[in-house]
């Protein structure tokens, strides 16, 4: 037990490169998941000497995780088994297959059975790495799921990126100029954010690239046609320059969201005691605001930043549509209306596992942020 206590954690970096040398080469995933993976299970086991409260505080989460996955999958299941037909349905309208047929599908995939055994089914399949097959789409739904969440996942860390970098500073000065000139224009911005919605502001900026002819922006997808012949560093441009209209459009509501809670939160806090005492001892406004009031400011913001997560993520499904990005959002939307329920509570488990991850993170920043916060 001593030996654990003076072990020198810093050395276990040394097993960084090695992890994820098997993640990739062994197991398959790729080298950005393989790195994600590897600093995730490596920094668990790092706390076993930095913080082992954490350590508890973290396992216990994750535990708790597993029934609330487990409900909304249930709930989404039962939604899906409410609405008439199935996948097949279509399928019955062709007159050169054969009815017979189409109920040999259905039983060889399960379908004939009441929702609630295909649901266990479907969990315990998916316990041992099978989220069943896209009746669709022809795939295996972990692959599709895989793919599209990753893309969903830059453009709503993108959008965070851009909320948080640009609602801090607003509402800084929002609160230090309380009422005049400056507060105004960025209060009438942060209503204008929270007022239109996220696919008429999509529609809104295309018509405005269009009429302005910004052929450098483009108006949608992914990629560009000839994406695949450019060299590596033209293709992560490549991908930037289609993340802008996406990203501007989900980031915009978040932005103005953010920016009035930062600025009630300031006025709050510039409010408070300690710093009238800090102005009284001659320290500069700067000092005052940055190094006191912000501090204190920002923790209430990092309470809503795993809630925030969920909300980009469901704002960038119809973003996804009305832009053709290739996200989750619009995967779901397709699955839904082909009836494709593999496909379907797949999205959904890949949904939930990130919003409470998204919660766990803004605690676990939250502890370390506010030296006021102690996990027991």
């Amino acid at each position: 037990m001593q030996s654990m206590r003076t072990f020198n954690w810093k050395l276990t970096f040394v097993f960084d490169l090695i992890l994820w040398a098997v993640f990739v080469f062994v197991s398959g995933l790729g080298p950005v998941s393989g790195l994600f993976v590897t600093e995730v299970v490596m920094w668990l086991v790092r706390l076993i000497w930095i913080s082992p409260m954490m350590l508890k505080f973290i396992i216990r989460r994750l535990i708790h995780m597993i029934p609330i996955v487990l409900a909304v999958v249930a709930i989404g299941f039962g939604l899906i088994q409410l609405a008439p037909g199935d996948a097949f349905t279509l399928m019955s309208l062709d007159p050169s297959i054969r009815p017979q047929d189409i109920e040999n599908f259905r039983t060889q995939f399960g379908l004939d059975q009441p929702w609630y055994v295909q649901f266990v089914r479907y969990i315990w399949n998916a316990l041992r790495g099978d989220f069943g097959y896209s009746l669709t789409m022809k795939a295996p739904v972990f692959t599709l799921v895989s793919q599209r969440a990753a893309n969903t996942i830059l453009l709503s860390l993108t959008s965070l990126a851009l909320a948080w970098g640009l609602s801090i500073p607003f509402g800084i000065i929002a609160a230090k100029n309380q009422y005049n000139l400056k507060d105004q224009s960025i209060s009438f911005f942060a209503f204008f954010g929270l007022a239109i919605p996220n696919f008429f502001l999509a529609f809104l900026l295309i018509y405005l690239i269009s009429v302005l002819g910004i052929r450098w922006l483009p108006l949608g997808g992914m990629t560009s046609i000839d994406h695949v012949s450019m060299s590596r560093i033209g293709q992560i441009l490549d991908i930037g320059r289609h993340l802008i209209l996406p990203a501007i459009v989900i980031g915009t509501s978040q932005m103005a969201q953010l920016t009035r809670y930062m600025r009630g939160n300031m006025l709050e806090i510039l409010g408070q005691q300690y710093i009238v005492t800090a102005r009284a001892k001659g320290q500069t406004e700067s000092k005052v605001v940055y190094r006191h009031a912000l501090r204190n400011a920002i923790n209430p913001m990092i309470t809503i930043l795993g809630f925030q997560l969920g909300a980009v993520m469901s704002g960038a499904a119809l973003v996804e549509n009305v832009l053709a990005w290739p996200g989750l959002g619009r995967l779901i939307l397709q699955s839904l209306l082909e009836r494709d329920i593999y496909m379907v509570t797949g999205s959904i488990i890949y949904g939930v596992i990130l919003l409470v991850i998204g919660n766990l993170i803004a605690d676990i920043l939250l502890a370390v942020v506010d030296p006021r916060i102690r996990v027991s």
